[in-house]
């Protein structure tokens, strides 16, 4: 199941939390948590170089690895991530994921989203850039 835990307002970013669980209806307690935390010290800082201050988090309790993907816009159209993961027994021991993996296809889910979300609220808004607007359309649908 995906699920959507809300905005946290960290460091100076705005970042919507997202939970997707393998065999229950939201992630561990502690996993989420254990992302949480993670949030704040993965992100850059939130202006500058093309930083907009908004992104998503994921926190993927799934079958064989607990994963966090921190996601963050910049420039105009690029996203950038970093992706975390510990052994399902140690969800706060979150640590760089050792892989080229970007995501699975639930995490992707999410992602894909997030990119119409941009695309319909920052790109293509005829009247201009809502990154409030951005920050408010959440991803709802059970998969």
């Amino acid at each position: 199941m995906i699920s959507f835990h809300g905005v946290e307002a960290v460091g100076g970013w705005k970042v919507k939390m997202y939970g997707i669980a393998a065999h229950s209806e939201t992630p561990r307690a502690a996993l989420m948590e254990a992302t949480a935390k993670i949030v704040a010290s993965a992100l850059p800082p939130p202006l500058g170089h093309g930083r907009h201050g908004v992104g998503f988090a994921i926190a993927h309790d799934a079958a064989d690895y607990c994963f966090a993907l921190v996601d963050w816009w910049s420039g105009e159209n690029e996203i950038h991530q970093r992706l975390f993961s510990a052994p399902l027994d140690q969800p706060q021991a979150l640590r760089p994921h050792p892989s080229e993996a970007i995501g699975c296809v639930w995490e992707l889910a999410v992602t894909d989203f997030e990119r119409r979300a941009w695309l319909r609220h920052v790109l293509a808004n005829p009247d201009g850039p809502d990154l409030d607007a951005y920050v408010a359309a959440t991803f709802q649908e059970r998969i």
